[in-house]
């Protein structure tokens, strides 16, 4: 499932390239036919990221509400050629030239798949596929989905206070207050697990138990890795000094996290294998060495 990172990276791209132009909305997959009636026509004027949610802004108050979800990712037409946002595509270009018609609008090429929306300016064209949630609200129902969400690291408007005292009140271990949306938006399972063995602090210590101190500094790294994440459009959670010598020959695979997807592996910091189990309905991986109680 897309972090965080990936939702603001879709909200700066929607901005830089379809903000601000009317837009043709419609649904080739059909599921989605009344919500683009909502918002054909319209013009997008703002787009933004609130944890995993993406929201889309067009005149007269209506506003497009995505979440991808384990499957979904859009698929955009631009003037650099075709790429993918979201799970668990790599962005890249193709090198296609854009086209548009008579009228001014891009050119899409036909739908490929089950397409949910698809949506198409002068300057290019979005396709969504596989989103878990996908539909038209206004500004109050966008506020009140807001309004269940925790604090995203990511936003000028998050208060990190907040998620604290959810924390310090809860016996549930703290990887799976990270993975509550409701207590930190945007956190999935690699940054819980990375900013978790980065900060040396047992996945399964209950909330009530983490220190303020380590509260402080456990959210200070959530928000430089998840800036890192919109910076670099991949996760990297390990330090340099913990990476193999880029110089080296044969060239090394590049080491980007510390402990997820690493079951049994040596810790890259003190050698103790690498465990992993079920919480929260995801895998945890950590180091028993590094994150012991």
């Amino acid at each position: 499932m897309p972090e965080g990172h990936t939702l603001h990276r879709l909200a700066a791209h929607f901005s830089e390239h379809y903000g601000g132009e009317p837009v043709r909305a419609s649904s080739p997959q059909g599921r989605f036919a009344d919500g683009a009636r909502r918002i054909d026509g319209r013009t997008l004027e703002t787009a933004e990221a609130h944890g995993k949610q993406l929201f889309l802004g067009f005149d007269g108050d209506e506003w497009l509400r995505v979440h991808l979800g384990l499957y979904g990712a859009w698929t955009f037409g631009d003037a650099d050629g075709e790429r993918h946002l979201g799970a668990p595509r790599a962005a890249g270009a193709d090198g296609r030239p854009l086209e548009r018609g008579a009228d001014g609008f891009a050119v899409p090429p036909p739908p490929v798949g089950a397409v949910r929306a698809r949506l198409v300016t002068a300057h290019g064209w979005a396709d969504l596929r596989g989103a878990s949630a996908c539909e038209v609200i206004t500004e109050e129902g966008k506020r009140a989905v807001q309004a269940r969400l925790g604090p995203d690291p990511l936003r000028a408007d998050a208060d990190p206070e907040r998620a604290w005292r959810t924390v310090t009140r809860s016996r549930s271990p703290i990887a799976t207050l990270l993975m509550r949306q409701d207590v930190v938006a945007g956190i999935g399972n690699i940054y819980r697990a990375e900013s978790l063995f980065r900060a040396g602090i047992d996945p399964y210590r209950p909330g009530r138990d983490v220190t303020p101190g380590e509260w402080e500094g456990l959210w200070a790294d959530l928000c430089g890795l998840l800036r890192d994440g919109v910076r670099d459009g991949i996760i990297i959670t390990t330090r340099p000094e913990h990476r193999p010598d880029p110089q080296a020959r044969p060239v090394p695979r590049p080491d980007t996290l510390y402990v997820c997807y690493r079951t049994g592996e040596p810790c890259r910091v003190c050698g103790t294998p690498v465990r992993a189990a079920e919480l929260a309905a995801r895998t945890l991986y950590w180091c028993p060495g590094c994150q012991a109680k």
